[in-house]
């Protein structure tokens, strides 16, 4: 019940909303960093981002799990190369896991209707209020950019730590204030 116990603070403090509070210029290096690592790996990715209406970048998500688990992170979404608005990414989960990873997501936003409705919407669940593509690499690393139809396509990369899981995962982006 004690180790319980320990997990469950754990959980909470690394979880907490005032454990990832980044400061803006922070938050806003960070996304830097983050995209320039997609792009100079995924040319692809480079490519489709000048269709994308819109990108909304989180830099760093850290998923943890024992049973139960949690992910969170903060990122900006971008239109014509400024920040308009400030995003958390949480994620629930119950099932078989245990570890820690962190990983960078990058939404393209390759329709205007589907970045109407995410601008509008007071919350949105991914792959629940859109249809959200993974990127999905092919011989040789390459993703087929001529071939992309979906409204908005993900890439999730640079994965650090170590993760195992077979669960039911429901996620959340929010508006956030502007960080600090």
């Amino acid at each position: 019940m004690r180790l319980f116990n320990t997990l469950t603070a754990v959980f909470f403090m690394l979880f907490s909303n005032l454990a990832f509070a980044a400061s803006k210029a922070e938050l806003d290096a960070e996304i830097k960093v983050a995209l320039d690592e997609l792009y100079a790996n995924t040319p692809a990715a480079k490519e489709l981002s000048k269709r994308a209406k819109g990108i909304l970048v989180f830099p760093s998500i850290v998923k943890a799990g024992l049973v139960f688990g949690g992910a969170y992170g903060e990122g900006a979404l971008i239109i014509g190369g400024k920040k308009v608005q400030y995003y958390n990414n949480m994620a629930g989960s119950i099932g078989f896991q245990i570890g820690v990873e962190k990983r960078s997501e990058v939404y393209l936003f390759l329709d205007g209707a589907a970045l109407t409705k995410f601008r509008e919407s007071s919350g949105w669940s991914g792959g629940g209020d859109a249809s959200v593509a993974i990127a999905v690499w092919g011989a040789g690393g390459e993703v087929n950019t001529d071939t992309i139809e979906d409204p908005v396509v993900a890439f999730v990369f640079s994965p650090k730590g170590l993760m195992y899981n077979l669960t039911l995962e429901g996620k959340k982006l929010n508006k956030i204030d502007t960080p600090k």
